[in-house]
């Protein structure tokens, strides 16, 4: 039995890592925020294992000047496949070329205890809105899953948006 108080502890703790390591532009320390065999899927794409995590992290956030992302409170379930979340997220990014752009969506996440530490075993991106910072676009029409503890399936496409 997994105690509860510990786990969302981990998972809390992952979470900060995650948005340490993104906004220090740090693939290894994102990587390791992964389990060894993860899956990762965001904008279409669909990584699998640490390493392509990390080395597609290094590869996106290469074209950001500094992105700051605010996530909210994971809503856990400790069911009987493990413990899954989801994550209500806002992303706030300076380009390279000085323009800036605003991310709104859901991380929907399974989690695994690995090396002593939580990691995640699966991610998924659900996209809302990227643009403007103010909000001047139309907003994607994402599928709604359900209620917690619902979560998309394996095989569940994501979609993108890029700034117009």
């Amino acid at each position: 039995m997994t105690d509860i108080l510990l786990a969302e502890y981990g998972i809390r703790q992952l979470h900060a890592r995650f948005v340490d390591a993104v906004f220090r532009k740090d693939a290894e320390a994102f990587g390791q925020c992964f389990a060894r065999d993860a899956d990762w899927k965001i904008a279409t794409m669909h990584m699998h294992g640490r390493d392509e995590i990390a080395s597609t992290f290094a590869r996106l956030l290469g074209g950001c000047r500094k992105v700051m992302v605010i996530a909210g409170t994971p809503l856990l379930d400790f069911g009987a496949e493990g413990v899954s979340s989801r994550l209500h997220c806002t992303e706030l990014a300076k380009m390279m070329d000085g323009s800036s752009a605003l991310t709104l969506g859901v991380y929907f996440d399974r989690y695994v205890e690995e090396d002593g530490a939580w990691r995640f075993a699966w991610r998924h991106w659900a996209l809302h809105y990227r643009g403007p910072v103010d909000l001047s676009l139309d907003v994607v029409d994402c599928p709604d899953y359900g209620a917690p503890p619902e979560l998309p399936g394996p095989d569940e496409p994501t979609i993108t948006r890029r700034v117009l």
